[in-house]
């Protein structure tokens, strides 16, 4: 493994993202000198927090799993992340509601989901599931430690045994035909693999590595922190201070500052100059390429190829929906179009899936009392091609309609109630210093996985460091803290 050369006792992080924290705690625990500076009022980076009218929305992801990362990050500095956020888990991890009318709860429990499928779609099926869940646990340990819990710096660090029973498991193969191995009722069949969104792409596209995803999601556990998913960055901030790292909020980066070769510190915007022998950077790849080092960007950085966007709608509401879950999935009649539609740069989704979010459900003080938070997302085109023009009021005409999807499949006054709302749209993302107007990040093709994927450290600047989403492992909350652990060990060694 690269590490970084020269003096590593100070190191400046620029973000304070799940990722740049993560990184900090595992710094201090080794005993370097941190200073984390963020240009927002809080922390969380994309698991920020929106108040309005009383309510508190998460921002950013919604979906906690393998909290026992975060724990490692805590546990660095001798902390127990139990002792800072209250955790619960979520049961039903999802419900999953089709458009035949019927529905199915998502059970990290396997015994207790198979019943379920049972129940719907018969034994045979559920004897399927199980096959499969067995076969996503195995992708998973064998994934793990060599290929996700490392740095790799260059392909032959991927010849482990593990690669041979990668292979012969058909990890490269397309992962909707492993899936269709195990089940054969389309409900299911979409149920364990819409999943592949997350890594940027189709289930007919993604490798069957990914099923690993689905994995974590349906099988290892959905967890949801009392105050939301914003409640874990700051908790992990609160850690970080009290372990000695200064957190300076309200402070933007207005470049890295590199004399001969090699980073001496940052320069903020207000024009003091931080020194520092390491410089670790949250910010979007691109980004922190493009804004924050100096020229040229990287041919490889300016050829990647991204994930789908998404659209957010953060509704405040006087009306409780008794039969939604805490997650909730409407799947609609279309598939495989739905997905070339999101990846074409330029249409939406004729028939799209939701996923629509009720956290109130499991934490009331997030809204006034009597009232309720919902949170819904559908995926959109990115905006790496023109396309789509979200600033010419599309924003409110397509928010409009999918509060009307979500009516017209069963929840009639849903928007009658809403008093709060909230869009978010690949617009917002972009100005929010996020490449292609994404919050996914580089999309996980075979070309940008694992070493091919950009590295946590840069490859001409010995001492810069990245961290987040676009490095090593890749997108989601586990990956982005598994990069926190590995950007510090590029520093520590």
């Amino acid at each position: 493994m690269r590490t970084v050369t020269g003096p590593t006792d100070n190191v400046v992080v620029v973000g304070a993202g799940l990722g740049g924290l993560t990184c900090a705690l595992h710094l201090a625990g080794a005993g370097r000198r941190v200073t984390v500076l963020e240009r927002a009022a809080v922390p969380g980076g994309r698991a920020g927090l929106l108040e309005r009218d009383g309510y508190r929305f998460d921002t950013g992801p919604t979906v906690l799993t393998m909290p026992e990362l975060i724990d490692r990050a805590f546990d660095a500095v001798g902390e127990r992340l139990a002792d800072w956020v209250e955790l619960t888990p979520v049961d039903p991890a999802y419900r999953a509601w089709f458009p035949d009318g019927s529905s199915l709860d998502v059970i990290a429990d396997p015994l207790r989901m198979a019943a379920e499928i049972s129940q719907l779609c018969g034994p045979r099926e559920a004897d399927g599931y199980l096959r499969y869940v067995e076969y996503a646990r195995r992708m998973w340990r064998l994934q793990r430690d060599d290929f996700i819990d490392r740095n790799l710096d260059r392909f032959t660090d991927l010849l482990t045994p593990n690669l041979a029973r990668l292979v012969a498991l058909g990890g490269l193969g397309r992962l909707q035909p492993r899936v269709d191995r195990y089940l054969r009722d389309p409900r299911t069949r979409r149920l364990f693999s819409f999943q592949a969104l997350y890594a940027g792409l189709a289930p007919h596209r993604a490798l069957a590595l990914y099923s690993v995803i689905s994995y974590l999601d349906t099988v290892a556990g959905v967890w949801f922190p009392r105050g939301g998913i914003h409640a874990v960055p700051r908790a992990m901030a609160d850690a970080a201070s009290k372990h000695g790292v200064d957190l300076r909020y309200g402070t933007t980066v207005d470049r890295v500052e590199v004399r001969h070769g090699r980073a001496v510190g940052v320069c903020t915007t207000d024009g003091e100059h931080v020194p520092a022998d390491v410089v670790v950077l949250n910010p979007d790849l691109p980004v922190a390429y493009g804004e924050l080092l100096p020229a040229p960007v990287p041919r490889r950085i300016r050829r990647l190829r991204y994930s789908p966007s998404c659209v957010v709608l953060h509704l405040g509401s006087r009306a409780e929906h008794r039969r939604l879950a805490h997650h909730n999935i409407l799947f609609g009649r279309a598939w495989r179009r739905s997905f070339d539609e999101v990846t074409s740069g330029r249409q939406l989704m004729s028939d799209p899936s939701l996923l629509l979010t009720n956290p109130s459900n499991a934490d009331p003080t997030l809204a006034p009392p009597g009232r309720h938070t919902y949170y819904l997302l559908a995926p959109v085109p990115n905006l790496a091609r023109p396309g789509l023009n979200w600033r010419n009021g599309l924003a409110e005409r397509y928010a409009d309609e999918l509060v009307g999807v979500v009516e017209q499949r069963g929840w009639a006054g849903f928007g009658a109630a809403v008093e709060t709302r909230e869009v978010v749209t690949p617009a917002d993302w972009l100005d929010a210093g996020m490449a292609a107007g994404t919050p996914f990040a580089a999309a996980h093709t075979l070309a940008q996985t694992g070493p091919m994927r950009p590295a946590t450290l840069h490859p001409g600047l010995s001492n810069v460091v990245f961290v987040g989403s676009g490095t090593q492992p890749g997108v989601g909350i586990p990956m982005v803290v598994i990069s926190g652990r590995l950007a510090a060990a590029r520093i520590t060694g």
